[in-house]
């Protein structure tokens, strides 16, 4: 669990972390360098929840010996990331994705991480998100070092 009080906005309390695959953990189907690291050390404060569509084939032998829940979606929509966010309860849930179809998941999540990776950023997840950061290293380093949120959203 990660609490954060953003002034302003008041008080989170985080249990999940809900992340795409392609585009934002993984670029051509390959786990990102750093990635398993960072996540690795987040373990024991969220659970990791992988959404994707496994575009490439390879997002369960990429993620293997990791402690994440890997969902492989038989629809690569933005509808049905947004339902599991909903079903995890959205007010205790981070999401992280860069894609059209990770605009829904990241306005419903309470908070919502927009990433610029090697495949670029969608308008409207950026639009849609809370934070928008230049890679998913640098996001995952948001929630290993939660004071740079508030610093970022703080009113």
């Amino acid at each position: 669990m990660i609490k954060l009080g953003i002034p302003g906005k008041g008080t989170f309390v985080f249990e999940h972390i809900v992340l795409d695959f392609n585009g934002t953990l993984g670029y051509d189907g390959n786990l990102i360098f750093g990635v398993r690291e960072r996540l690795n050390l987040l373990v024991d404060n969220l659970k990791i929840h992988i959404l994707t569509a496994d575009t490439f084939e390879s997002c369960q032998s990429s993620c293997h010996g990791m402690d994440a829940h890997i969902h492989i979606l038989s629809s690569t929509g933005g509808p049905a990331k947004e339902k599991y966010v909903l079903d995890l309860g959205p007010q205790r849930v981070i999401a992280i994705g860069n894609g059209n179809n990770d605009a829904l998941m990241l306005a419903r999540a309470a908070l919502g991480v927009a990433v610029l990776g090697p495949e670029g950023l969608s308008i409207l997840a950026m639009q849609a998100a809370d934070i928008v950061v230049r890679d998913i290293t640098s996001a995952l380093d948001l929630l290993i070092n939660p004071k740079r949120i508030i610093a970022t959203l703080r009113e």
